[in-house]
C-alpha cells in the first residue's frame, strides 16, 4: 500500500454482491488500527452501527495471537468506506470480477461493521510480539451508504452466525491440551468409547450416546484441576484414564447401557449419574481423593457404589444435582452433588464446600 496524492492506494479485488460492488484488499496489520476506526462507546446505541466493544474479550484474542505466530489463523474484516472511491483494473476493462487498484480518499472514514474486537486485540497484540505488524488481514469494504445501511449490514452479519457447539469445538482443538485429554479418554475408556457425543452438547432422546465430549473435558478439567490452556502431564493423562476406567466398573448402569441392555435415554431420564454434572462432580470429589489419599485413591473411591442415583430419590438429589426435579449443572449444584460423592468416600469437606452445604440445609 502506499499514498498518492490526496488517496491511499490499495492493491484490490472487486467484485459484487446484490448488484452492489465491494472490494477486497489485504491491510498490514500495523495500518489496520490506524485506518480503520469503530463508533465510540459513549454514542448512544441507535445512532452507532455496532456493538459496544468488550474489552474483557481483548485479552484471550491477543493471547491466541501472541502464542500462536506461526499458526494463527485470524477471519476477514467487514468494513465500509464513507466516500466515493476509484477502482483502476489491470486488465483495462470493466469486467464483473477485476484485479487492480483501490483509491481512497485521504479523508474517507473507514468503519469496521464487523470484527472490532480482532482490530483492537490486533492492536494489544502487536505491542507485545513487534512481528505481527508486518502480517495481514483481509478486508471486506463496501460503500457506506448510510447509518441504516449500516445498521442493517451488522444485523445482517450477525444474524446467520451460529457458534459450534463445545463438543465440536473440543473435538477439532488441537491447541487445548484439556480437548486433547477429552479425545484420549473417550478414546482410552471403554465406558466411554462409543457412547460420547462428539459434535453436539447436549444429546437427544433417541441418541445411543450416554455422555457429551464436552462434559468429558469439563469433568478432567475438574479432575486435574486445570483451566483452559494448562498444561498436561504424561502422568496426569494417566491418571485421569485410570479413574475414569474406575469409575466405569463402579457404575454399573454404564455397562448397562455399553451392552446395549438398557437405553442410554431411559438411564438419563431416571439416574442423575448419565449427565454432565454427574461427570463433573465425580471429577471434583476425585481431585480431593487423590490429593488426600494418593496411594488410597482406588479403595476408598469404591465408596461411590453405595451411591442411589435414582433422579427419584428426590431427599438427596433435589436441590443439588435437581431444581424442580430438572437436572442443573450450575457450578453450585456440581459442588453440592461433589459433595455427597466426598461424603460417600470418607472425604471431609472444604470451608466453602461446607458453607455452601449449611446454606443448601438451611433453605
Amino acid at each position: 500500500m502506499d499514498t498518492i496524492g490526496f488517496h491511499t492506494s490499495f492493491p484490490a479485488i472487486r467484485a459484487y454482491q446484490a448488484g452492489e460492488a465491494f472490494y477486497v484488499v489485504m491491510c498490514p496489520m500495523k495500518l489496520l488500527t490506524k485506518l480503520f476506526s469503530f463508533d465510540d462507546e459513549e454514542v448512544p446505541p441507535e445512532v452507532r452501527a455496532q456493538r459496544v466493544l468488550n474489552k474483557t474479550r481483548l485479552p484471550e484474542i491477543a493471547r491466541y495471537l501472541t502464542d500462536n505466530p506461526k499458526s494463527y489463523i485470524i477471519s476477514a474484516i467487514t468494513a465500509s468506506v464513507d466516500s466515493s472511491v476509484q477502482f483502476e483494473s489491470l486488465q483495462g476493462a470493466e469486467s464483473s470480477e477485476a484485479l487492480g487498484e483501490l483509491k481512497i480518499p485521504m479523508d474517507a472514514t473507514l468503519l469496521i461493521n464487523d470484527g472490532q474486537h480482532r482490530r483492537a486485540a490486533i492492536e494489544l497484540a502487536i505491542k507485545e510480539e513487534p512481528e505481527l505488524r508486518d502480517d495481514s488481514v483481509p478486508v471486506l469494504l463496501f460503500i457506506d451508504k448510510g447509518l441504516q445501511r449500516s445498521q442493517q449490514m451488522f444485523a445482517d452479519l450477525n444474524k446467520h452466525s451460529i457458534r459450534p457447539s463445545d463438543s465440536l469445538s473440543t473435538l477439532y482443538d488441537h491447541r487445548d491440551p484439556s480437548s486433547e485429554l477429552a479425545r484420549l479418554v473417550s478414546m482410552s475408556v471403554d465406558g466411554f468409547i462409543g457412547m460420547t457425543e462428539m459434535e453436539k452438547t447436549s444429546i437427544s432422546n433417541r441418541s445411543l450416546k450416554l455422555f457429551t465430549l464436552s462434559g468429558l473435558k469439563n469433568a478432567n478439567r475438574a479432575l486435574l484441576k486445570k483451566n483452559r490452556n494448562n498444561d498436561i502431564s504424561q502422568s496426569e493423562k494417566e491418571f485421569a484414564i485410570s479413574f475414569w476406567k474406575i469409575v466405569f466398573n463402579l457404575i454399573p448402569d454404564w455397562g448397562r447401557a455399553k451392552r446395549r441392555e438398557v437405553a442410554p435415554s431411559e438411564l438419563r431420564q431416571s439416574c442423575v449419574h448419565s449427565h454432565a454434572v454427574a461427570l463433573a462432580a465425580l471429577g471434583y470429589m476425585g481431585a480431593d481423593l487423590f490429593e488426600a489419599y494418593p496411594k488410597d485413591w482406588q479403595n476408598r473411591i469404591k465408596g461411590i457404589s453405595g451411591v442411589d442415583w435414582s433422579r427419584s430419590n428426590l431427599a438427596q438429589w433435589e436441590g443439588r444435582a435437581l431444581v424442580l426435579g430438572k437436572i442443573s449443572k450450575s457450578k453450585n449444584n456440581v459442588i453440592l452433588t461433589s459433595n455427597v460423592l466426598k461424603k460417600s468416600v470418607g472425604l471431609n469437606l472444604q470451608p466453602a464446600e461446607l458453607e455452601l452445604e449449611e446454606r443448601f440445609n438451611n433453605v
